[in-house]
Formats: structure tokens, sequence, C-alpha cells
């Protein structure tokens, strides 16, 4: 049974009578912002630590490979398009746990400036790379990552200004705030998966010739990073605030 806000509400026996039987790091989608704790420990609450060691990882991977080399032009791309999907990691993580309605405001603010910061950095990644390809136009799309690349900046976009508009303009952009509210789930939903199709892209980045021929960052190192990532983000999935089927 769920409260007037959505979260599920606890029963006394399950708290008492079966408490130590639950998860270390509790069950899937419970983690919930405690009413006297600041916004900034929801960046370390249940399976955000899992999340956490994963991003700092996969984000250790990929400046280790680049300061490891001799830096050029094309360096900053990697390096900006890490830092991109580490600041959207964070954005992720600091929302979820929150529920009441000063939590969700400040959350979502916090959210927006931390995923503003990252689709800056994902834009100024874009334009190195269009740069660095200009003279060689024949080598655009040359690559699983360069496809995918293209595609996941296409997606970021899209997903900025639905949520830019559903939260700061939706009677103009949706008619109505009610309406503006109801596609909420469906910017979470996408959300996760623009998520997923960036450490994708991530992993398929190791296996393009400037990485195999210069940085030598692994694939099997990027794959467990990124299972971390989504194992720890994952579990803290409200499923009940994305039911679009």
């Amino acid at each position: 049974m769920a409260s007037a806000t959505g979260i599920p509400e606890q029963h006394p026996a399950a708290s008492s009578g079966h408490a130590e039987h639950e998860p270390l790091l509790g069950r899937p989608g419970d983690v919930s912002q405690k009413e006297d704790q600041a916004l900034i420990t929801n960046l370390v609450t249940g399976t955000a630590t899992i999340a956490q060691a994963g991003i700092w990882i996969l984000a250790a991977l990929v400046w280790n490979g680049v300061f490891t080399h001799d830096l050029i032009f094309f360096s900053p791309h990697p390096l900006l398009n890490s830092t991109g999907v580490l600041l959207t990691t964070q954005a992720i993580l600091i929302l979820q746990p929150t529920h009441t309605p000063p939590q969700k405001r400040r959350g979502t603010l916090t959210h927006f400036s931390l995923l503003a910061l990252a689709n800056l950095c994902f834009v100024s990644a874009l334009i190195i790379v269009e740069i660095n390809k200009a003279p060689h136009p024949e080598y655009r799309f040359h690559s699983v990552h360069g496809i995918m690349g293209l595609i996941t900046y296409i997606f970021i976009v899209l997903q900025a200004l639905v949520g830019a508009a559903q939260y700061f303009y939706p009677v103009f952009a949706f008619g109505s705030v009610d309406n503006g509210k109801k596609i909420y789930k469906y910017h979470r939903f996408s959300g996760y998966v623009v998520f997923v199709l960036e450490l994708a892209t991530v992993a398929a980045a190791t296996q393009t010739d400037y990485n195999m021929s210069t940085l030598h960052i692994r694939l099997w190192a990027v794959l467990v990073a990124a299972v971390l990532v989504l194992g720890g983000v994952g579990a803290r999935i409200k499923k009940q605030k994305m039911k679009i089927f």
C-alpha cells in the first residue's frame, strides 16, 4: 500500500520482525531521503556507493589513458565525455531518493544544474570531434562508437529539452502544469535509457583506432565499471514512478 507521497508505507512487522533479514543496502527502490538529511547525502546512500565506485573507476580509466600520453587537439574529447557521464551519474543519484515537495524541488534544481554542466561537456566534446574530423569527412561514422556517439548526443539534447520544458515551462510546452506532470514518468524512463546508451558508447570507444593504438583502455575494465554504475543506480529506481505500460 502506498502513502499519499507515493512512497510505500513501512509496516511495523517489516521494520522489526524481519529487520534482520533485510539486505545490507536495502531492497531495490527503497532508499528515501530522510527529513533532516542534507541533499548531498543522496550521493552516497544505499547502493549509490556502488555506482560512485563504478563511475570514478570509469573516469580514472579514461583520464589516466589520456594524461599518460602526449596531449593533442582531440584529447579533450574523451575527457569531456567522461566528465559528462560522471556529472550525469551525480545528477541521477542526487534526485532518486527525494520524495517530499521541498526535497523534490531542491533535488530537481540540483539535477538540472548538474545536467546543464554535463550537457555543456557533451556539446564541447562534439564540437571538438567535428573540428577534428573536418579535414577528413570520410572518417565520420567510421566506427560503431562514432555512430552510437551521434545517436547518444541527439537523445541527450532531446532529453534535456523535454525535461526543462516539463518542469519550467509546462503550460507553454504541454498546455498545463498537469499535462507537464504526466510526462515525468516518460522522462524518467527515457533518462535511464539515455544513461545506458552513454555507458555503451564509452565501451564502444575502446574499439576505436585511437584507443587501440594510443590509449589502450581495456574493454573489460570499462564493462566492469559500467556494471557497477548500472547496478548501483538501478537498485535505487522506484519502479512505481515509471509505470508507462
